[in-house]
């Protein structure tokens, strides 16, 4: 049922996420999956925990050394560059119409960007130690920044794959991380 569930969420989103849907996705009727989603919320509720889970379990690239390279490898892993990574970020986004209407998912949401922003923040400051980084740099506002960048990103490759392809992707991101690493000069914005 799971799988049934994974394979509509990855063609049509959760926006063409319904009973029915997932019923002929399984070959069965939609009476017989009513028995376990008795109700659209419960499917939903199912849904994101299949991707929460699907998010955590997914394969990771090593942390190769504190600082930057641990960083990169940790937005690496959130870009489209592979199917799979392709799949659960078009799901991700999707999502986000159900979290915009509904203040528990919301709530949910905003705990996952917390939680990102959290485990990149040690990598930021171990890079600050490092001299990676400006010694003024803000691992807090950092770790925001970078999430925003890959964010965005993940959403421009989503909507125009051939114009951000995933050599592009691992360019643009490397581009954003030397930034960082530049002293900011006196009175310019941040």
């Amino acid at each position: 049922m799971s799988e049934a569930v994974w394979n509509v969420l990855a063609d049509k989103g959760f926006g063409g996420l319904t009973l029915r849907a997932v019923a002929a996705e399984m070959g069965v009727s939609t009476g017989m999956l009513m028995h376990y989603f008795p109700a659209k919320r419960a499917l939903i509720a199912h849904a994101l925990d299949l991707l929460e889970k699907r998010t955590a379990e997914r394969p990771r690239r090593e942390r190769p050394a504190e600082g930057l390279a641990t960083v990169r490898a940790m937005l690496l892993d959130i870009l489209p560059l592979t199917a799979d990574d392709t799949a659960r970020n078009r799901i991700w986004v999707s999502s986000w119409d159900l979290a915009l209407a509904d203040d528990g998912l919301a709530t949910d949401q905003a705990d996952r960007y917390t939680r990102m922003r959290s485990a990149l923040r040690p990598h930021l400051e171990a890079a600050r130690g490092l001299g990676e980084l400006p010694a003024a740099a803000d691992p807090e506002q950092l770790a925001a920044t970078a999430v925003a960048f890959t964010h965005g990103l993940v959403v421009q490759a989503l909507f125009d794959p051939g114009r951000f392809p995933g050599d592009l992707q691992i360019a643009m991101l490397d581009g954003f991380l030397a930034s960082l690493a530049r002293p900011q000069r006196s009175g310019a914005p941040r």
